[in-house]
């Protein structure tokens, strides 16, 4: 067993135990109705009518925007880091990818989720059939879509979540986040915020001797 290994939380009675959870539970429930709460802002966003037409490619050919809702009045884009120039996605959002569970239920509220890469298609095609995904993946190599919604960056590209809204013929922008802004949309990091060891990443706060790595590391 490592040094690391060895370093573990305070070893109490049941009662202090008791009392510390129960402080904690306090701020928890802080956490839940906040999260409540901005999620309801977010809710309340206005947006924007997109003007520019896109072209992307897929398995089953040219695609617009439009038609990547398959008929459906909300679309999730999961922008994957994909550089034209790389053989592999990014591990990351592989790490993502692999993650989401069953996601029918989001065709059940009328929304359909889709992944949009800036490498070309028969690369995206090649990387889905190693990972053995289904999840529908287009690339937006011959678009300006990345740039326009802030993934590809300065010539570099980086991973994000953007929502669109249908209303006929019309599409709108409703929401993107970035980076971290995406983490609570997979169930892994969730699950080890309730582990004493937390993410083992080097920006948690933690207690001095737990495992800790760069986040990218």
């Amino acid at each position: 067993m490592t040094p690391q290994d060895s370093a573990h939380p305070r070893i109490v009675g049941r009662d202090e135990w008791l009392v510390a959870r129960e402080t904690l539970l306090i701020h928890e429930k802080e956490l839940t109705k906040h999260y409540d709460q901005v999620s309801a802002e977010r809710r309340r966003l206005p947006m924007v009518k997109v003007e520019k037409t896109y072209t992307f490619n897929g398995s089953e050919g040219k695609r617009s925007l439009y038609d990547l809702f398959d008929g459906r009045s909300q679309l999730i884009v999961y922008h994957f880091m994909f550089d034209p120039s790389w053989d592999d996605g990014c591990m990351g959002c592989t790490g993502f990818v692999n993650d989401l569970g069953d996601l029918s239920e989001l065709q059940v509220r009328n929304t359909q989720f889709v992944m949009i890469s800036r490498a070309p298609l028969e690369k995206l095609l090649a990387y889905k059939t190693r990972m053995g995904w289904e999840r529908p993946w287009y690339s937006a190599f011959d678009t300006d879509f990345n740039q326009d919604f802030q993934v590809t960056v300065d010539g570099g590209e980086r991973h994000g979540l953007s929502v669109f809204f249908r209303i006929d013929d019309d599409i709108f922008h409703t929401y993107s986040t970035y980076k971290r802004g995406c983490e609570s949309l997979s169930d892994v990091y969730r699950l080890l915020d309730t582990t004493p060891y937390g993410r083992q990443e080097d920006w948690e706060d933690s207690p001095a001797g737990f495992p800790q790595r760069p986040t990218y590391g």
